[in-house]
């Protein structure tokens, strides 16, 4: 007989949800794994002793991880999404007719806590993972890539001289819609520092000759041809809705309003180790020293001992170079393309710290000096060392002297270089590619770190530091449900084989029926 079902409300029912939530489901094995109780005690000093009751900061902390292992970015969406998820509810120890914090107070809670709170839940997560022997410590893999920031690049505005900023200001707050059909901010959160023109002359002519060059020779790219078009610059502009953002670009991505993610990886188990934000418009060697000094304390405090670092060029730099020596920590760092060696064809001394040419001219040594940030030294020949000389054209060209401008870091741009070269170095090479890249690929599409929903560095730290948590605390369930699976399949196999062998010896010892 055809069945035909009515629904018709229950009054009274009889449910709990620790019964409907399976043994294996991934936020019930998460919740008996994930102690955050220190956070009590932590964030005490937060609060007053009277009033209303804030939302528990363990209910807080377990809703912004749900947020990035559920790649949601946004605080509405996200309680929409766990209301009507029974295993989240579980984990975060709501009842299925309890109704959950209102969004706009997990945004205020985030700002009220400090970036060292989020510090600490990252690390207790990292703490997780160490225990159970998924970090090995000795090799790190650092890389850096932009992420978006929560600012439109039509809401930037021009810098002025600071005798102007007053009159700019008051320009600005006259001006409507009309006057200015852009998209504008509706707040200006920037400072009096960040509002002024702090470019030299020199600067700003370059970014004229640059506007030009966009507008006129720039074919085939999106908006180069446009009357309008114009080259934005940090130097001569800053965005209101988000003062710590920066202009940067990627080659063949448009030039948008960008912090700068900065992270470290285990080469064992491609565990994040560390993970924070930095502008967007700095070089990554310019960090690679306190991220070096911080990472090393943190995994020094688990007894892990550091050993090597991997990097792309970006972080390549004579000084970073010479610090690693002086840590007594190997880098394999390929070198940056503003690294100068030494000419073909030239034999350097260093007892008299000289070069030497295949006419055995000397080229000595003159001064130290920085060029465009990078410390150089300069070797140069005397006008008569290189008069009559037979080779001094293809030597010299139209000059009358050699000069030669060497790093100041040679040697240890030497070293760094024969380390690459070695099969450890051209094996680690390989590490780098497939480690730290594939981490950044599923931290950006999978973990809510595509785009910063917060405004200001500051909260972006924070962001960067519970999606580093999200991502490990994941990898940390399956690597311990892949060992006991393994554990178990030895387990059963060792089973099997004492039960083989009882038989045999059962058969071997059995009377003979016949």
């Amino acid at each position: 007989m055809q069945g035909k079902k009515q629904y018709q409300e229950k009054l009274f029912a009889n449910f709990q949800l620790s019964d409907r939530v399976p043994k294996e489901n991934f936020y019930r094995k998460l919740s008996e794994v994930l102690d955050l109780h220190f956070l009590y005690k932590l964030t005490e000093p937060y609060y007053g002793y009277c009033g209303q009751k804030s939302i528990d900061p363990i209910v807080f902390f377990r809703l912004s991880l749900v947020g990035y292992l559920e790649n949601i970015t946004s605080d509405r969406k996200l309680i929409d999404h766990c209301s009507m998820r029974m295993d989240i509810l579980f984990f975060l120890g709501y009842d299925i007719d309890e109704p959950l914090p209102w969004h706009s107070t997990i945004s205020r809670t985030r700002q009220l806590f400090t970036e060292g709170l989020f510090e600490k839940v990252f690390s207790e997560v990292l703490s997780m993972c160490v225990d159970k022997d998924m970090v090995a410590g000795h090799t790190q893999v650092i890389d850096a890539a932009p992420v978006k920031a929560n600012a439109s690049m039509d809401s930037l505005e021009l810098k002025v001289p600071k005798e102007e900023l007053n009159e700019h200001i008051r320009k600005i707050h006259e001006s409507n819609e009309e006057d200015a059909p852009r998209r504008k901010s509706k707040e200006d959160k920037s400072t009096d520092a960040q509002r002024t023109l702090t470019a030299t002359e020199a600067d700003i002519n370059a970014i004229k000759n640059r506007n030009e060059n966009w507008r006129s020779k720039s074919v085939g790219r999106p908006g180069g041809n446009n009357k309008g078009a114009k080259y934005t610059s940090n130097k001569t502009h800053y965005s209101p809705t988000d003062p710590d953002a920066r202009i940067s670009v990627k080659p063949g991505k448009a030039r948008k309003l960008n912090y700068l993610s900065q992270m470290s990886v285990d080469s064992a188990n491609h565990v994040i180790t560390h993970i924070g934000a930095e502008y967007a418009d700095q070089k990554d060697s310019q960090h690679l020293q306190n991220i070096v000094l911080r990472l090393r304390n943190r995994l020094h405090s688990k007894g892990l001992i550091m050993e090597n670092i991997l990097a792309d060029a970006g972080y390549s730099s004579g000084e970073n170079y010479a610090f690693f020596e002086q840590q007594n920590l190997r880098s394999y760092i390929p070198p940056h393309g503003q690294y100068k060696g030494g000419p073909k064809g030239f034999t350097y001394h260093k007892d008299g710290d000289y070069w030497e040419c295949s006419e055995s001219k000397q080229v000595k040594y003159q001064k130290t000096f920085l060029d465009k940030g990078v410390k150089k030294n300069r070797y140069t020949t005397k006008r008569a060392d290189c008069k009559g000389c037979p080779i001094k054209t293809a030597c010299l060209g139209k000059g009358h002297e050699k000069r030669i401008d060497i790093t100041y870091y040679k040697a240890e741009y030497d070293r760094g270089i024969a380390r690459l070269k070695t099969r450890q170095g051209r094996r680690f090479k390989y590490i780098r590619s497939s480690t730290v890249e594939p981490v950044f690929g599923s931290l950006t599409q999978f973990f809510g770190m595509r785009k910063v929903n917060t405004i200001g560095i500051e909260q972006a730290n924070k962001v960067m530091l519970m999606a580093g948590a999200a991502y490990n605390l994941k990898k940390y369930l399956k690597y311990v449900q892949k060992r006991a699976n393994s554990k178990a399949g030895v387990a059963k196999t060792s089973m099997t084989n004492i039960f083989t062998r009882i038989m045999m010896n059962m058969m071997r010892h059995k009377p003979s029926l016949f």
